[in-house]
């Protein structure tokens, strides 16, 4: 496979086309994609439009010398090109001109899939992450059919991602390509990043390229923060709900000088009632406080190439949870009453220097740096967990052409450091992970028809040793308004087993690691493949536009820190795999605009998920078989300065899932081999005012569903049957909020 990998990327290196476009995207002057621009050339019947996200391909010769680009209530320009080449294009609101009456016939889509990119790439918008409360983003993926949300455990409230049926640790996670929820972080830190602060989000099915790193197995959550040269100089938006969770967030921005902006994110969010809706003894939702701020500045110098980005931010995030009655000033490490605290303490400083060359558009030279510490303080009843992570991230990247543009490739060299202290009650388990790696990656652009990227990367790993990561993925265009992609690629990871299964500690498992020998807990590293197929056909239906997808993935492990809950309801094994384990992802899904403003995403999906453990093989537990989506979500006509409703209505039904064992227990701390399918509801009203304000309601679960039996054990929680981690569906019931946002442009 390796030679293979090398094979095609080296001949494919080799390609030089003959045909030679021009290539780019046209952008408003806030840098938002223009989607339907018109791009011709001057004197001539050749042209086209711009795609959803602002990108165009238009076929160059010598004769055609001056490029127009026109979009209604812009600005007209017409460029000079001289050659085949790559470009991106401001256009200016028209000055002086007065349309009266105009109508906007085409909105840009919240949920956006190019038919130009050469990955699997799902990008969420601005609008999509208003479609829910969207206090942070593990709870913006509701309403993207692509990610399965689920609650991690009946204590902490958190949510738990999951893409292609495998839980986030098999996701890289980055900011603006930086990773960035990995290590401690992975059980709550996509709590730690509020939703009002993130621009968009793209997500991608499959291996991820090989620039990111090689620990991506199922895909890539790449989310972008607010641009401090564009954003706005105030806003603010707050939040209330029924389940008392109360949550403020203010942005003040400001440019300092032609070339530098600042931007200053404060958020903070507390929950300070108790809440047990199922009458369990225990809360629903942990009492909580957080305080969030960072400072972002941006560098830009376009005539000279320069941009650059410098953040930095700490956090401090307080959890309390347990009994009812729990006071941990009494009742901390007694048996009088069973509860839990987790502090964490979060600070990142991260850069971004990029510079392109004026005069070879094509070409640039990029550098990333992160430093971040994340400090995490907790205990569950008597089982303590600390864990305290000290990183470094460097990525420097080098892109350029081979002959042409449709002839990409980028290269590069990245270090990463991570200084883990982790104790498990009185086990230390602290280590010490770096690694050094080089890669490149080779892009064959044809724009109309067929693109291919195929990557490799080899690195050097202190514990994982020395290895080789091929990539690739590739688009073709059949015929008009369908795309076939497929992606193949390799990963390998360092599984933090303790940190990436927290919801453990709340349960009277022990938890026992089968030596083998391995360098990681014992344990060896995690490695899969994974490959999928995807199909997009757009098409019209009674004169609107409706769009079908197919997704097939598979992964397989060649080895997985088996986490196994089928030996004994009192364990929690950790072993190497012995065996086969593998997901099947089959995803059908059906966009259709009913009418102007009115439409409709539904989805179904497929998993089949297996593990060989120690008694059997079994369905990885937790994980609906079957799961079916559906949203809608309309909008009527802006008005009056910005008047506008805005309805959005999401329905989820997940069939039965299986359940951990605990078969050997008296019967009435028992819970069966698989749950029942139940359905969800959520929906959200929007009312904008104006331009400047607007105020939302919305309802969680509005059928009011919850999990029987949240809790095993509630009636005894220092004995052998306790555990809070079997958790399928909701504990807490309805749940309404509201909330008003304020904007000064």
């Amino acid at each position: 496979m390796r030679n293979i990998f090398l094979f095609i990327l080296l001949l494919l290196a080799s390609v030089i086309q003959a045909q030679e476009n021009v290539t780019g995207k046209v952008l408003d002057e806030q840098n938002q994609p223009l989607p339907g621009a018109s791009v011709y050339w001057l004197n001539t019947t050749i042209g086209t439009s711009t795609d959803g996200d602002g990108t165009f391909s238009i076929p160059y010769s010598p004769e055609y010398k001056k490029l127009v680009v026109s979009y209604i209530g812009f600005t007209t320009d017409t460029l000079d090109i001289d050659a085949p080449q790559n470009i991106t294009h401001i256009l200016k609101s028209s000055s002086g001109e007065t349309l009266d009456n105009v109508v906007v016939d085409r909105t840009r889509k919240s949920l956006q899939r190019s038919s130009l990119q050469t990955a699997n790439v799902t990008n969420m918008g601005a609008k999509e992450l208003l479609k829910a409360a969207c206090c942070n983003i593990a709870e913006s993926f509701e309403t993207n059919p692509s990610i399965d949300v689920n609650f991690s455990d009946a204590l902490t409230g958190s949510r738990q991602i999951k893409m292609l049926g495998l839980t986030s640790p098999y996701l890289l996670i980055a900011e603006e390509n930086i990773p960035s929820v990995r290590g401690a972080s992975q059980a709550y830190g996509l709590s730690f990043v509020p939703g009002t602060w993130v621009e968009s989000i793209q997500i991608t099915k499959g291996a991820g390229p090989v620039i990111n790193g090689y620990e991506s197995i199922s895909g890539q959550i790449n989310y972008e923060l607010l641009k401090p040269v564009d954003d706005i100089p105030f806003f603010l938006n707050a939040y209330g709900s029924t389940d008392s969770r109360f949550e403020l967030n203010t942005h003040f921005n400001k440019k300092v000088s032609d070339k530098w902006s600042s931007s200053l994110f404060v958020h903070g969010n507390g929950r300070f009632s108790k809440n047990d809706m199922n009458d369990d003894g225990f809360l629903d939702n942990p009492l909580a406080r957080q305080i969030n701020i960072m400072n972002r500045w941006q560098y830009s110098d376009p005539e000279k190439g320069w941009v650059s980005f410098i953040n930095a931010r700490y956090m401090r995030d307080e959890k309390q949870t347990g009994e009812l009655d729990f006071n941990p000033d009494t009742d901390k490490f007694t048996t009088n009453h069973w509860g839990s605290e987790i502090n964490t303490d979060k600070f990142d400083l991260s850069g971004k220097l990029g510079y392109v060359f004026p005069d070879m558009p094509f070409q640039s030279i990029g550098l990333q740096a992160a430093y971040n510490w994340h400090n995490q303080e907790s205990y569950f009843g008597f089982n303590q967990y600390n864990i305290d992570q000290k990183s470094f991230y460097s990525n420097l990247i080098f892109n350029s052409i081979i002959s042409n543009t449709m002839n990409k490739f980028a290269a590069g060299l990245n270090f990463t450091y991570d200084k883990y202290g982790e104790f498990v009650n009185t086990v230390d388990y602290s280590r010490i992970d770096n690694s050094a790696g080089a890669f490149v990656e080779y892009t064959y652009d044809n724009t109309d028809n067929l693109s291919i990227v195929a990557g490799a990367r080899f690195d050097v790993h202190n514990r994982l040793g020395a290895f080789f990561t091929p990539r690739m993925h590739m688009r073709y265009n059949p015929w008009e308004k369908a795309t076939l992609r497929a992606s193949a690629g390799r990963g390998k990871r360092a599984a933090n087993i303790f940190a990436e299964n927290q919801s453990l500690f709340g349960s009277s498992r022990v938890m026992s690691i089968l030596n083998n020998g391995g360098k990681l807990y014992g344990l060896d590293p995690e490695i899969a493949w994974n490959y999928g197929v995807s199909f997009i056909q757009g098409f019209s239906l009674f004169n609107k536009n409706a769009e079908f997808i197919v997704d097939f993935y598979r992964t397989d492990f060649q080895n997985q820190a088996v986490v196994d809950l089928f030996a004994s309801p009192q364990q929690a094994l950790f072993y190497n795999l012995e065996g086969k384990s593998y997901a099947n992802s089959l995803q059908v899904e059906l966009n259709y605009e009913i009418t102007h403003h009115f439409n409709i995403r539904t989805a179904y999906k497929y998993y089949d998920i297996q593990t060989d453990y120690l008694s059997g093989t079994y369905e990885r537990p937790l994980q609906a078989k079957h799961r079916f989506f559906t949203n809608l979500a309309y909008e009527t006509h802006i008005v009056d300065g910005g008047k506008q409703w805005k309805f959005d209505f999401t329905y989820n039904w997940m069939g039965k899932q299986r359940l951990p064992y605990t078969g050997s227990n008296p019967e009435q701390y028992q819970m069966g081999d698989y749950s029942p399918s139940f359905s969800l509801m959520n929906a959200q009203v929007t009312r904008t005012f104006s331009s400047v304000f607007e105020a939302y309601v919305g309802a969680e679960n509005l059928g009011n569903y919850q999990q029987d039996k949240a809790i095993l054990g509630n009636d005894d929680p220092f004995g052998p049957y306790f555990d809070t981690s079997i958790i399928y569906a909701p504990i807490f019931g309805q749940m309404y909020y509201a909330g008003i946002r304020f904007k000064i442009k």
